[in-house]
């Protein structure tokens, strides 16, 4: 029972470097996460910008004026101006995301690779 003892008792300076570790793959765990939805929130606001400046273009290009509604209708055109803007705006928060996180994934790797230097250094 002693022996169980020791073994459950660990050092402080053990238990930082472990509480430390664990909390670098979190950051490593969710800077894949934020990448991966920068990744897909740039991708779904492209589409939508794409889709938008067709509906705007449409009318001049084909020739076409009138379906069920005007499509040069002031309101129609700023409403669409609108959510360009907006999806503009959401795409960035996307890339704004992306790079963090792809900029704090490299600064992790960064201070792996000196946390292996030191290693070395300490222990030979």
């Amino acid at each position: 029972m002693a022996a169980a003892d020791e073994a459950a008792v660990v050092p402080p300076g053990v238990g930082v470097i472990e509480a430390h570790e664990e909390f670098k793959q979190q950051i490593e765990a969710g800077a894949s996460k934020v990448r991966i939805l920068g990744i897909i929130t740039m991708g779904v606001t492209l589409l939508l910008i794409i889709s938008y400046l067709y509906q705007l273009i449409l009318p001049y290009s084909s020739g076409t004026r009138y379906v069920q509604v005007d499509l040069l209708d002031p309101t129609l055109a700023a409403t669409q101006i609108l959510l360009i803007v907006l999806v503009g705006a959401w795409f960035y928060v996307g890339v704004t995301n992306y790079l963090f996180a792809t900029r704090m994934q490299k600064r992790v790797r960064e201070i792996r690779a000196g946390e292996t230097e030191l290693e070395k250094r300490v222990f030979g």
